[in-house]
């Protein structure tokens, strides 16, 4: 299986080991969240309206799982060593694809 992602996040070791977090979203998800208008307050594709309390409590599993709060939903996270990282020389916005095979096993 092969699929294509953009790179979203590059983040350093919070524990400032040699190796960076790379952040994947969906080439899909990724060009459906570019096209809400951005909200001069801030707000965008993330922001929930509610107009009682009982509607607020409703949406709060929902903002807090991802897409709310300025954190995007259905992402991927990648630990690479600096080796990896300076090989690739990957940027945000670059397109990457990820292969995901199944080993195969004979016998024992």
């Amino acid at each position: 299986m092969k699929k294509e992602y953009v790179v979203v996040r590059i983040d350093a070791s919070p524990d400032g080991a040699p190796y960076v977090i790379v952040s994947l979203q969906a080439t899909k998800d990724f060009k459906e969240s570019q096209g809400f208008p951005q909200s001069p307050y801030g707000g965008g594709p993330g922001v929930m309206g509610f107009t009682n309390m009982d509607d607020m409590m409703k949406s709060l599993n929902k903002m807090l799982g991802g897409g709310g709060l300025g954190m995007p939903g259905n992402m991927t996270s990648m630990k690479l060593d600096m080796r990896e990282y300076k090989e690739l020389s990957l940027s945000v916005g670059d397109k990457v694809y990820l292969e995901i095979s199944k080993a195969e096993t004979s016998g024992i």
